[in-house]
């Protein structure tokens, strides 16, 4: 009788249900908490969808999040932050999106970034987590007091502008679309940037991660299918096109160094 009582239970529960997932509180264009939107947020309800499954998102500060999934306040988590969650039992999902870490400094500077020598005795600020991602590169200057994370991203832009830092690490795209808010903001046109590419493959990539190992296949099938009907695409269109073709008007470069 137990049995038969809780079996129906857990298998509604694995069929269909609400997830509270752990987001970091306003990622643009990724996270949007006042509207529940943003690119990471609809690709990932989008793919859970697939099967059913519905989000609550929990927004919290980005530190907060692995330390909430941890102690087991939320059922699921947008990122580990360089935190390995294998260990207590936890499921990772294929990456929701792409984040493209790159420095980023003024053109003016001729800055040359190629090894982790090449940030000898330059400021940078990064977004919270940039450390435990990267400490070859990051752990000269911490140690020298020349590295800083910001949890305010937006304020990145206007830092590198006005020669605060030397060089800030961040997404491409969370960089551009702050970079485009504070120029419309201010109503100026900023310097043009450099990006330097400075790891070819992320050792640590953005995957979410689930404590029950059926909703993470859940969404890793459904991931998959949005990416085939083109819905996936859709939502990156959607945040992205508009605020790059902007940008691409102005002066920035991209640098592959």
């Amino acid at each position: 009788m137990l049995l038969s009582l809780i079996t129906p239970s857990l298998s509604f529960s694995l069929s269909a249900t609400e997830i509270t997932m752990a987001f970091g509180e306003s990622i643009p264009p990724f996270s949007f908490p006042d509207t529940d939107s943003g690119i990471e947020i609809e690709i990932i309800s989008a793919a859970l969808a697939v099967h059913g499954h519905s989000i609550k998102p929990s927004y919290l500060p980005l530190a907060r999040v692995p330390f909430n999934f941890k102690q087991g306040k939320v059922d699921a988590a947008m990122t580990d932050l360089g935190e390995d969650m294998h260990a207590l039992g936890a499921y990772y999902g294929d990456p929701a999106v792409l984040y493209d870490n790159v420095f980023i400094s003024l053109e003016e500077r001729n800055l040359t970034i190629k090894n982790p020598q090449d940030l000898r005795g330059l400021n940078i600020v990064s977004f919270q987590g940039a450390h435990k991602r990267y400490p070859e590169w990051l752990t000269m200057g911490k140690n020298n007091g020349l590295y800083a994370e910001h949890f305010r991203q937006e304020n990145q832009a206007l830092l590198l502008e006005r020669g605060h830092f030397d060089l800030v690490l961040s997404d491409i795209n969370i960089f551009k679309y702050y970079q485009i808010q504070a120029q419309q903001r201010l109503g100026v046109r900023f310097k043009a940037v450099k990006f330097h590419h400075f790891i070819s493959v992320d050792p640590n990539d953005y995957r979410p991660v689930f404590w029950q190992k059926q909703i993470r296949d859940n969404f890793n099938d459904g991931l998959k299918k949005i990416k085939l009907t083109g819905e996936y695409q859709a939502i990156y269109d959607k945040y992205l096109l508009a605020p790059m073709a902007a940008l691409d008007g102005g002066k920035n470069t991209d640098s592959s160094e």
